[in-house]
């Protein structure tokens, strides 16, 4: 999607909100409630908090590279900018993985709240939690469905966003106050094995597990997107702070909801909140409840939220695509925009082919394919606090018009959190996601030996702590503590610790990658021009324009 053809004024702060709202409620909430409380009980709320305190640190290391550098896909290309080609493409690589990933799942999440209906047909689409083979191809066809109407519809889509957002704000409040309303049990707090039933270690999970940070992960859709906005310097850093504080006010509401109004005999017949396995969790236990207006809502609910989502997904996978494209590891053609519809249509039609092996092989439901997105998605935030360490080392006089305070210590932190929430994911899955990551380094190597590289350990020398990062993750995860899926190898707490006290020393070694890249003109020329270095220092000079057509003040 080219926002800026869409609106060439650019977009206001209220629409670059709207977009990061509108991202982070695609079908996190359905899910999200439900299976964090499955998880971890009414300790989920703790989770929720976890989460935007990560995903909040995450996104203000990308607001202050994203405001210096206002470009369409941005998250694909500060490796690139601070380290290189070979590390630009694996995190590209990462980065439009995880995006790429989130078109299937939303119709996932349509067909799975389809089998709510009171229809034979309908109901025969989900089977133990699982789609059946009519549920996959119901999916499919959603899938396929919301892609074509990106593809044909963008500008008109783009304008519908606002609404379609307020839509989607609205079901899920109307949902909580239907939900309390229809009777609260404050002992479902503190009864069937407590408020933590089972340990701060399935709190730690469910951050990742559960969908909590992939319900978060809306945030990069303004990071991505906001070069199109009017003031991006400063509207990228506001819109990111504007969307999450009113994600986390929401998803909390319909967490404490869900949480007390499942009735307590259920909960008891369960076995306790581990036995709470509803497939369409909002609309079961709506029910349930027997609140048949709230069903019906939320059925309804199931398709503005995913399609609402879309726009921003499919607009970001297809900018990723094209920067890869651009950069040379991706066929050139791939890139090409289309003159009338001003869409990047082959980078559209990759990213559907991917969406459809993703559904056709691992989306047997949101749940399990959720999994496996947030650890992608915790592997593409990587590069965020590297970049600013990276940055401020290299490019002291860039302007910067959103300047992260006490970089020195929270970048670290954030890495930090970024590693242990990536073990937090379980193994296996930080193995599978490791191992998909990973496949970029032959591809990386293969493309510049076709290009006449001869040199490839210079070429690679800034991105091996990025592989060794991973292997190290695989390990520690494979090794890890039972409760993460581990053999047990390391004890309880220890294995916490390692991981993040390990993540300091791969940080440290990559912004130094970054610095000795910069040194040997490894990085290519700076995507807005190069900045003046003066001879003392003193205020930074804004740059006129970019290629992109945004002004950086």
């Amino acid at each position: 999607m080219d926002l800026s053809a869409a609106n060439r004024k650019g977009l206001s702060l209220f629409a670059l909100i709207m977009i990061g709202l509108g991202s982070i409620f695609g079908s996190g909430w359905l899910f999200g409630a439900g299976q964090a409380a499955q998880v971890a009980g009414p300790a989920a709320l703790v989770a929720w908090v976890i989460g935007a305190v990560f995903i909040g640190m995450i996104a203000m290391s990308y607001a202050e590279v994203g405001a210096a550098y206002p470009l369409p896909g941005a998250m694909a290309r500060f490796g690139s900018i601070s380290h290189g080609p070979v590390l630009g493409f694996i995190t590209g690589w990462a980065v439009w993985i995880a995006t790429a990933s989130l078109i299937p799942i939303e119709s996932i999440a349509g067909t799975q709240y389809m089998a709510s209906w009171n229809f034979g047909w309908a109901q025969g689409l989900v089977s133990d939690g699982r789609l059946t083979g009519t549920g996959m191809a119901v999916a499919l066809l959603l899938t396929v469905a919301l892609w074509l109407a990106c593809y044909w519809s963008v500008a008109l889509l783009a304008r519908a966003n606002n609404l379609l957002t307020l839509v989607k704000f609205a079901i899920p409040v109307l949902a909580v106050g239907a939900l309390i309303a229809s009777g609260f049990h404050t002992e479902n707090f503190t009864g069937h094995g407590g408020f933590a039933p089972n340990g701060w270690s399935a709190v730690l999970t469910a951050v990742t597990a559960s969908g909590v940070v992939f319900a978060f992960n809306g945030f990069q859709a303004v990071v991505n997107l906001g070069g199109a906005a009017k003031d991006p310097g400063r509207a990228i850093p506001r819109a990111l702070v504007g969307a999450l504080v009113l994600g986390l006010v929401i998803y909390l509401a319909l967490q404490v909801a869900f949480l007390g109004a499942v009735p307590p005999e259920r909960l008891a017949e369960a076995g306790g909140w581990s036995g709470i396995n509803f497939a369409s969790p909002f609309a079961d236990l709506a029910k349930l409840l027997m609140l048949h207006w709230v069903v019906t809502m939320l059925q309804f609910g199931a398709f503005i939220s995913p399609s609402g989502a879309n726009i921003g997904n499919v607009a970001s996978a297809a900018y990723l695509a094209q920067n890869l494209a651009e950069t040379g590891f991706f066929p050139k053609k791939i890139a090409e925009v289309h003159p009338r519809y001003g869409v990047a249509r082959p980078a559209m039609w990759l990213n559907l082919g991917f969406s459809i092996l993703l559904l056709l092989t691992i989306g047997h439901s949101w749940e399990a394919l959720a999994s496996v997105v947030s650890a992608a998605m915790v592997v593409s935030y990587l590069m965020g606090p590297i970049a600013v360490g990276v940055f401020r080392q290299t490019k002291p006089h860039l302007p910067r018009p959103f300047r992260l305070p006490a970089a020195k210590v929270l970048c670290p932190l954030t890495f930090a959190f970024a590693a242990c929430a990536l073990y937090w994911s379980k193994w296996p899955n930080t193995g599978k996601v490791a191992l998909l990551t990973l496949i970029s380094v032959p591809i990386a190597a293969l493309v510049l030996r076709r290009k006449g590289e001869t040199d490839l350990r210079r070429q690679f020398a800034p991105a091996w702590w990025m592989v060794g990062f991973l292997l190290w993750m695989s390990l520690l995860s494979a090794l890890g503590g039972e409760e993460f899926g581990g053999h047990g190898v390391l004890p309880s707490g220890v294995d916490t610790a390692l991981v993040g006290v390990s993540a300091l020393g791969f940080y440290f070694w990559a912004v130094r990658a970054g610095v000795r890249a910069h040194e040997a003109g490894l990085p290519a020329p700076d995507p807005l021009g190069d900045v003046a270095e003066p001879a003392a220092a003193g205020p930074e000079i804004p740059r006129q324009s970019s290629p992109a057509g945004t002004t950086v003040s």
